[in-house]
């Protein structure tokens, strides 16, 4: 340390390590390789959430969350979800929506969502044209049971809802499960709502996870819907061995399980298009905060 004092020496290293710190924590804020905020979907947070909103919310901020997306508000106004997620350090950008739910009430959704401050609102669950002819309509096989018209009938309806969502400044997607990846005459249900619904009024919300479990690749789907798929929902399953993927398989926390992020986020990152992530876990066999956090650290660690 020739020509450098120990006093100066002492007081550089301080300022180093006071970057340093600080450089440590700005990945905290954002989702590598994209840029972009770490989001939680709050269904993984469903069964405690009601139960201590506030202190749920400040563990998720704590873990390095900045962005969520509802699954439900618990009773809440606009103004308490609002009060509650700022205290937390969190923005809700996104909130989910079955479509039996939406339809009725689209315009008291649309205000609840202006007055929350929301980017999306999304269906994430279709419906059947005639849910009469089933006996449980909100069923997973009454989902798969939908045929190429009820999903034409449901792409109709979700041009007639993001036109209306538009129009209060906010945006309309559609999140997927398992069934859209489905097909009758040779017709993918996923492609036909890619085909049926105008592009500048619904946008898509790719569950990876689930298109995985469906038997589809995720970076082909982010290829070749790159302009139509804004967001992602993040989730990792442990699959079965079997040649035909299990319908529900167990969840687990990311980079536990089968799916290649690293695959998928380069594919979303060439697309150029992705504007929200969203972890999101199912079921857990630890305890829950320590599983997201597992789950956040993934995501902050994957290479640009």
């Amino acid at each position: 340390m020739h020509g450098i004092s120990r006093r100066t020496f002492l007081q550089t290293a301080s300022a180093s390590a006071a970057c340093a710190a600080l450089w440590n924590e700005i990945p905290r804020l954002f989702a590598n390789p994209l840029g972009l905020p770490l989001g939680l979907q709050l269904y993984s947070v469903r069964d405690v959430l009601p139960k201590d909103y506030d202190g749920v919310l400040h563990q998720l901020a704590a873990l390095g969350y900045r962005e969520v997306e509802a699954a439900g508000f618990f009773g809440r106004s606009p103004s308490e979800v609002k009060k509650s997620l700022d205290s937390a350090g969190l923005h809700c950008v996104s909130a989910h929506y079955p479509l039996a739910q939406l339809l009725p009430k689209v315009d008291e959704t649309i205000q609840f969502g202006k007055d929350l401050g929301l980017q999306y609102i999304v269906c994430a669950a279709p419906m059947l044209k005639d849910p009469s002819r089933v006996k449980d309509p909100g069923s997973r096989a009454a989902r798969e049971s939908m045929t190429l018209d009820d999903w034409r009938w449901n792409a109709d309806q979700f041009n007639h809802i993001g036109e209306k969502v538009n129009a209060a400044g906010m945006h309309f997607a559609y999140h997927n499960h398992t069934p859209e990846f489905l097909s009758a005459n040779g017709v993918l249900f996923y492609d036909e709502l890619m085909k049926l619904t105008d592009p500048a009024k619904v946008s898509f919300e790719l569950d990876c996870g689930w298109a995985t479990a469906a038997g589809q690749k995720p970076v082909d789907l982010l290829t070749r819907y790159a302009t139509r798929i804004k967001m992602l929902h993040v989730k990792d399953f442990k699959m079965g061995s079997g040649a035909t993927p299990l319908p529900t398989p167990p969840s687990t926390e990311l980079g536990h399980g089968v799916i290649d992020y690293h695959s998928i986020f380069a594919a979303a990152k060439r697309g150029g298009n992705i504007e929200h992530i969203f972890v999101e876990q199912e079921e857990f066999d630890m305890p829950m905060m320590e599983a997201l956090k597992i789950d956040a650290d993934y995501i902050r660690a994957l290479p640009a």
